[in-house]
């Protein structure tokens, strides 16, 4: 079934991103970080980069496979109204004259899902569920990417919504891997934002 290899691909990559930042944060026999700052830093942002993509290839090949006619998980066919005859054909008209189509856009995500199935149907509502979450992963995406004084604004300003305090200064590693003040169990912000994606990902796949 193509949306449950999907779905597993994309488990099986944020499996991967949580071992990288497990591994990069190993200590010795005395205590010891085995990584110095500057890779453990590094590690962790790649690993969250890493993380952004894997959710970017599940919705451009959940997509396109229910597009060309596949079932959702739960064997409900969702309601479409284009009948691309592959899956290749499919991610062809999704980007259309464009050199490719931004999934990190999730308000024309929104707007594509509703244009080529009825009401969206299996997206939404799971990603509007998580709009905001969405949009504050692109924050930190754009914060791994490039450092400038708008994208430092926009991750301090998203960091003074999740701890409800000025963290002026604040990096991307230490705003992943500090504690998510708004989780119950403890997680860090990775941890927070990942296990979202994942039950987001899963209700989409089981339509």
């Amino acid at each position: 079934m193509p949306v449950r290899g999907a779905l597993a691909a994309f488990r099986s990559a944020v499996a991967q991103c949580d071992s990288l930042i497990a591994s990069a944060h190993k200590v010795d026999g005395t205590g010891a970080s085995i990584f110095p700052p500057r890779d453990r830093e590094q590690i962790t942002i790649a690993a969250f980069l890493n993380m952004f993509i894997a959710w970017e290839t599940f919705l451009e090949d959940t997509l396109a496979h229910l597009m060309a006619g596949a079932a959702t998980i739960s064997g409900t066919m969702p309601v479409k109204y284009v009948s691309p005859l592959s899956h290749s054909d499919a991610k062809a008209m999704i980007i259309g004259t464009y050199r490719y189509f931004d999934y990190a856009n999730h308000d024309n995500v929104k707007k594509m899902v509703r244009i080529y199935f009825d009401r969206g149907y299996p997206f939404d509502p799971p990603i509007s569920g998580i709009f905001s979450d969405l949009a504050d992963l692109k924050t930190m995406r754009n914060s791994s990417a490039h450092m400038s004084s708008s994208t430092q604004i926009a991750l301090e300003t998203l960091a003074l919504r999740i701890f409800g305090a000025p963290k002026h200064g604040i990096s991307l590693y230490q705003l992943l891997t500090a504690v998510d003040p708004r989780s119950a169990t403890g997680e860090t912000v990775f941890l927070a934002y990942k296990n979202k994606l994942i039950v987001t990902a899963e209700l989409i796949a089981m339509g």
